[in-house]
């Protein structure tokens, strides 16, 4: 079976689902195949580096392959595997804060900052400078700010408090911006 005849339009055929499910690793290498590109692009947006990234990625589809029997058919296969690959790189942030510890600022330092002004970079640089934050603060730029999750949403998610998610943002947005002056 050809890529084009299991893939329509990135909706993943059930058929492919279950022979996945059933350990056929024709089709386990079909879907990894498809999907990685787009997955190693969430993982290169939450690791330090390109080496990291690629931990998080075999980490995530290990996940996939071991979980897909969870997908209920339920919202689009792309969603759900992009949900397992950003709950992988957030179980990695949480083991590296272990490591470093995040401090929360008071309410003046929570005031909103300007957005980035990328628009004269290339994307690949942009993901390079998002690479450089510090690990709370892109992470938490990275859930905010690319995947749309409230602060709320943010700080359940990592054990923080919403004051650290909003402090870590503002810091975040602050250290691009001053990495783009040093750039233009």
């Amino acid at each position: 079976m050809q890529q084009s005849q299991i893939f329509n339009s990135s909706v993943i055929n059930t058929n492919v689902i279950e022979q996945c499910i059933a350990g056929r690793r024709s089709s386990q290498e079909l879907l990894y195949n498809f999907y990685a590109p787009k997955m190693f692009g969430i993982c290169l947006r939450y690791a330090k580096d390109y080496h990291a990234a690629e931990d998080i990625l075999q980490e995530g589809f290990i996940k996939v392959f071991n979980h897909l029997d969870r997908f209920r058919g339920e919202g689009s296969f792309e969603g759900w595997i992009k949900r397992v690959f950003v709950n992988t790189a957030i179980e990695h942030y949480r083991k590296a804060s272990n490591q470093q510890s995040i401090t929360e600022l008071s309410d003046d330092a929570n005031r909103a900052v300007g957005e980035v002004a990328s628009s004269f970079l290339a994307k690949e640089d942009l993901l390079h400078l998002v690479q450089q934050l510090p690990l709370g603060y892109r992470t938490v730029f990275n859930l905010y700010a690319i995947e749309g999750y409230s602060h709320k949403e943010i700080a359940k998610m990592l054990q923080i408090s919403e004051g650290t998610s909003k402090s870590q943002l503002a810091r975040a947005r602050n250290t691009l911006q001053k990495m783009l002056k040093s750039v233009s």
